[in-house]
């Protein structure tokens, strides 16, 4: 391995393959910007101009988008409540928080100082252990999937807000929003009402962007029409004069950074499960074992860091069953399995052994320094990119739909999906007058298909096994998914039973 290495680092160090990284840098963060469009839409416009360039400045092109892209869409979550992929959404709820009280470019600094953190451990999983991981992936069949999606669901628990009924009932309509089109087993159309644009089912960016950015919109141009406030914030100068790094947040932050990349670099590497559900995972737990559990979603830089840590560390996970089986996870990672056979990349054992291997492992160090890089960039730019906060309200909100607009036609260049977004804009909007969180019904509708599909496929196989306590009884894997659940459930009544018993 190390042979292959030294090999891997001369064929990195080409010109082609460093402008390559710039570029897929770059082009990530302006991406990951812009809302709805995220790091699938860039791959897909980089590929035709990938066809003439060598295999390895194509993929580490790509796939420094997939990690930029990620990062690049907390930056307008943390600074307008505006989540430029999914995987940001957790990073809102404290992130805006924060930017309100002034603290915007110690917001983005967490953000970007996570991010690098978090990229940097999935990257290192990446090079070390992807042979070894990726025969662990295929111990996972659609139990697994469901035991996983069930886990995420349990996250809702620590996002419920003061109102527990009120979170568990956004996460159930979330579900059932989530059951809307076609069955994926019986192929029975579901609450479609005979309109044929509703059979695909409600992507869940639309609802995400409307949820979290044109609700967001409709609360500043509320503020507007009573006269309250001109910008994001107060003093909006007072969020350029702070430090971008408070005295402390080291020692604060670096727990946190670390569990949650290996959380994330796990959740990652499970085919289905993606970016978003790492950093609610995360979040959640950061919460549940924080000293200071109240201060998440008012402005806890630890909650910031857990969710972006673990959703940037997901981005080298989920490239593990990429490149050792063959087994794309999710949108982004099946154009770049489309962009490896494009190339003569056969995923695969082989990817690891002779020529091949050289290249494989300059397309690994290419993810790490795009890591390293965007934490160069994103530090440099984070007092500019704070200066949002001194934008009047009545320019940031037109830019804001537009860009909201733009970024969720191109999805599927279908206007439905805009009037999907605005509609959703709205009920997020009235969840917020009458407090109801958001986070809950964003995980229901992303966890909806994963968890029904899968769990009817368990019942399928676990027939011929004698039903589905023999079949589980079968299943280590699943055994111990189950018993973290049980130990993830139980422990907020540990810690508060030891809590009362030391009080």
């Amino acid at each position: 391995m190390l042979d292959y290495l030294s090999a891997a680092i001369a064929s990195f160090a080409s010109v082609e393959v460093l402008l390559a990284l710039i570029v897929g840098v770059v082009g990530g963060m302006v991406i990951g910007i812009i809302p709805g469009l995220g790091p699938s839409v860039g791959i897909a416009l980089l590929l035709p101009i990938s066809f003439s360039m060598s295999p390895t400045a194509a993929l580490v092109m790509m796939t420094a988008m997939y990690t930029t892209g990620v990062y690049g869409g907390s930056i307008t979550a943390v600074l307008c409540h505006t989540p430029g992929t999914a995987a940001s959404a957790a990073t809102t709820m404290d992130g805006y928080a924060l930017t309100q009280k002034g603290r915007g470019m110690e917001a983005i600094s967490v953000v970007t100082v996570a991010s690098v953190v978090g990229g940097i451990i999935g990257a290192v999983c990446l090079i070390l252990f992807a042979p070894a991981l990726g025969k662990i992936s295929l111990m996972f069949s659609c139990l697994e999937y469901f035991l996983v999606a069930c886990f995420g669901l349990l996250v809702v628990s620590g996002l419920t807000g003061d109102n527990q009924a009120k979170g568990f009932f956004s996460a159930l309509l979330g579900l059932l929003i989530g059951c809307v089109g076609m069955d994926s087993i019986s192929g029975v159309s579901r609450f479609t009402f005979g309109q044929l644009w509703l059979e695909d089912g409600l992507d869940s960016t639309p609802i995400l962007i409307g949820l979290f950015s044109i609700s967001q919109v409709l609360v500043l141009v509320d503020k507007l029409l009573r006269g309250s406030s001109a910008t994001i914030v107060d003093d909006p100068a007072a969020g350029l004069t702070g430090k971008r790094w408070e005295k402390g947040n080291t020692k604060k932050l670096a727990p946190t950074m670390l569990r949650s990349s290996v959380i994330g670099s796990f959740v990652g590497f499970i085919p289905a499960a993606g970016c978003s559900i790492a950093a609610w995972i995360s979040y959640s737990i950061a919460k549940q074992t924080s000293k200071k559990p109240e201060e998440f979603g008012k402005g806890s830089i630890v909650g910031i860091a857990a969710s972006e840590a673990s959703n940037n560390a997901a981005c080298g996970g989920a490239l593990i069953p990429l490149f050792t089986l063959g087994i794309p996870g999710s949108p982004v990672t099946a154009i770049l399995y489309g962009a490896l056979l494009m190339h003569g990349l056969q995923p695969g054992s082989g990817l690891f052994t002779g020529n091949k291997a050289v290249t494989t492992y300059a397309i690994f160090l290419g993810f790490l320094f795009a890591n390293v890089l965007m934490g160069i960039i994103g530090l440099t730019m984070a007092k500019h990119m704070a200066r949002i906060c001194l934008v009047p309200n009545s320019v940031l909100v037109p830019i804001i739909v537009a860009l909201a607009c733009i970024g969720t036609y191109a999805l599927s260049n279908n206007m439905m999906e805009v009037v999907i977004m605005l509609v959703f804009g709205l009920i997020g909007y009235l969840m917020k007058i009458f407090e109801f969180e958001p986070a809950p019904l964003v995980l229901g509708v992303v966890l909806a298909d994963i968890l029904e599909s899968n769990f009817r496929r368990t019942l399928i196989m676990a027939a011929p096994k004698g039903g589905l306590i023999p079949y589980f009884l079968t299943r280590p894997v699943s055994i111990i998914i189950v018993l973290v659940i049980l130990a993830f459930a139980l422990a907020p009544v540990v810690i508060k039973a030891v809590q009362k018993k030391r009080a």
